[in-house]
Order: structure tokens, then sequence, then C-alpha cells
């Protein structure tokens, strides 16, 4: 069972085809660049129950040589995506990486899609919170921009006010309420030969753990 008190993650996507105009905007309310990297996540599904019937996440996200473990449970009912989340940091490395990945195939958690994306984040005063927005470039998919706050249960409603009011004022109007697992797989599913991103397809070896990314990770 999740603890209560665990802290929600509370966000909101749009999509956003040039993120220039947004980032001169950010910088000139005070948003401070925090890094670009490449993220290669590594989504599973739960032997004992659907994630997909249950809204729940399961992944193990690399960046470079870091490594972490993300559990995403159930969105909770209102006009942002907000749900509780644990994330737990592993070793560093690729034999950690696919030590972690055997471990979760052993019990009996399958391999479902990778999802790769190039990130830039900025951080933003945005009293009484500091949001996180992230610009997002999936390659075949689209690009996109994300409005974060991790916020006690008890600041989720004030947290979701936030990055509401942050994004009309960032004339931001293309909500995109999919997650990027799920526009991977429906890309997958229109035209698998062009979406490489399968488990079953990968290149990483017999683990099926994908190489880090080993592209400079900030800039």
């Amino acid at each position: 069972m999740l603890d209560p008190a665990a802290p929600l993650e509370v966000e909101v996507r749009y999509r956003c085809a040039d993120p220039q105009p947004l980032v001169t905007q950010l910088l000139a309310w005070g948003a401070s660049p925090l890094e670009e990297r490449t993220e290669v996540d590594h989504y599973f599904n739960a032997p004992h129950k659907d994630f997909r019937q249950t809204d729940e996440a399961l992944r193990l996200r690399r960046v470079g040589a870091s490594n972490w473990l993300t559990y995403k449970g159930p969105r909770r009912e209102g006009p942002t995506k907000t749900r509780p989340e644990i994330e737990v940091v592993l070793a560093q490395g690729d034999v950690a990486a696919e030590a972690a990945q055997r471990l979760l195939q052993a019990l009996g958690f399958r391999p479902v899609a990778v999802v790769r994306k190039r990130r830039s984040i900025y951080r933003l005063p945005w009293p009484p919170f500091a949001v996180n927005v992230c610009f997002d470039r999936l390659e075949a998919i689209g690009s996109f921009v994300e409005l974060e706050i991790m916020a006690p249960p008890e600041l989720h409603a004030a947290a979701s006010q936030a990055v509401l009011e942050l994004a009309a004022a960032l004339h931001l109007t293309e909500r995109e309420y999919r997650s990027y697992l799920r526009m991977v797989l429906e890309a997958q599913a229109s035209c698998p030969a062009e979406h490489p991103s399968r488990p079953d397809g990968d290149s990483g070896g017999a683990s099926g753990v994908i190489p880090r990314n080993t592209e400079e990770q900030s800039s």
C-alpha cells in the first residue's frame, strides 16, 4: 500500500513546436537552466495486474551512467496529471542497469517499450512553488513542454493551480493528455518498422538493456 504522505507529481504537458520563445520568456522571469540530457526509459508491466488497466507505471530510467527505478501510482481526479511517485536511485553503470532488469524479469515483470527523449530542464520560481519546465523532443513523435511540481499531498490542489496558471501565462493551448509511453506504443502499432523501440527489437545485448547514452548530458 502506498504511503498517503508520499509526494505527488503534479504536471501538465503541451505540444511545443518552437521552444525558443518560451525559453526567452522563462529566462526573463528568472528561470535557471538546469541541464540538457538524453533519457532512455525502459517500461515494464506487472505479472499480477495490468498497469494499463490500473493506470500505474514502472520504469528503469538511464541518463548517461546514472540509473533510477521509478514507480508511478494511479492518477488522481482533477485538471492536471497528479499521481504518487516513488523513485529509487540505483548504482551507476551498465552492470547495475542490467542487474535491475534481470531482477524485474525474474519476478515476472515484462518489458513493454523503450521511450527515448532529449530533455532540456529549467527551474522557475513561481511562488509558493518552484516549477520544473522540461522541453522534450521524441524522435518521430514530436516536441513538448512539461510543467511539473513535486508537492506533498496537502498542497496538490495549489500545485495544480500553479502549473495551470503558468501554462496560461505562457499561452500554451495544445494540451497533450497521453503519456509518452502511450504515444510510442501507438506509433509502433501504426508503423512498427519506423519505431524500433520495442524490447524485442533492442540491440542492447542478451539482457535487453540498452547501453547508456554516451552523449554529453549538459550544455
